[in-house]
């Protein structure tokens, strides 16, 4: 009977903690400020609870989750009306470099060190710290780099080049081996045509992983054999 009761328990934690996710929205997952943080931590808490905690009703766990589900939609919705609310919850953008100079009293604040720092320019395609003239932590924990003119990447507008075409964007026809026929539906295409894509390539349907129009109209596809003799890394 306790198992049963546990199971039952822990469903309807997962089905509330989906619906709370749903209720707070993209943003809250996607931008983890102070006050998400603290949410998403108490409510974890409350929610383990409900799932296998046996000595605490139920009641009281709901009205304490469905409380402070409330206090963190209230905290997210008046964060969006008032800028200085929004500035104390979720605190400031934090400048780590400013014109070439690292500012090492804010790096301190933080108690962020240049490894981490130089790792995070890395996945910037920033190898060489002294080709950035800004870089700031913005309140989700990411850092934003504006390299320093000489190191920016050209572009077509520099260049004085027009584009050919507009980009499209991306049309996804085959994922995990299954074709999503709805992205054919919505882009007129039928199977007929996608198998005729398949045959040009010299492939066949059972062996596709993954198929995409691109943006620029050409259409990918992934098999599940690699076919590379000496991979990089294999788990």
């Amino acid at each position: 009977m306790e198992l049963l009761e546990t199971m039952l328990r822990s469903i309807s934690a997962f089905t509330l903690m989906m619906l709370i996710a749903r209720i707070l929205g993209k943003s809250t997952i996607a931008q983890m400020t102070y006050h998400d943080f603290v949410a998403v931590i108490t409510l974890g808490a409350i929610t383990a609870n409900l799932a296998f905690n046996n000595t605490i009703s139920i009641g009281i766990l709901l009205t304490s989750l469905l409380t402070f589900t409330g206090i963190a939609y209230l905290l997210m919705f008046f964060s969006m009306k008032n800028r200085k609310l929004r500035s104390w919850f979720s605190g400031k953008p934090t400048v780590l470099i400013q014109e070439g100079k690292i500012m090492e009293s804010n790096m301190k604040k933080l108690k962020i060190t240049l490894d981490t720092l130089n790792q995070e320019l890395r996945g910037k395609n920033i190898f060489n710290i002294q080709d950035v003239q800004y870089a700031v932590l913005e309140l989700n924990g990411s850092i934003s780099v504006l390299p320093k003119p000489e190191s920016q990447p050209v572009t077509r507008k520099d260049l004085h080049l027009k584009n050919q075409s507009e980009p499209a964007f991306p049309i996804e026809l085959i994922m995990d081996g299954d074709i999503i026929d709805a992205n054919l539906q919505q882009n007129d295409l039928t199977r007929e045509w996608l198998h005729s894509q398949i045959k040009k390539k010299g492939l066949s349907i059972e062996n596709v992983n993954y198929a995409v129009i691109s943006s620029n109209g050409n259409v990918y596809f992934d098999e599940y054999k690699d076919q590379i003799e000496h991979p990089v890394d294999k788990e």
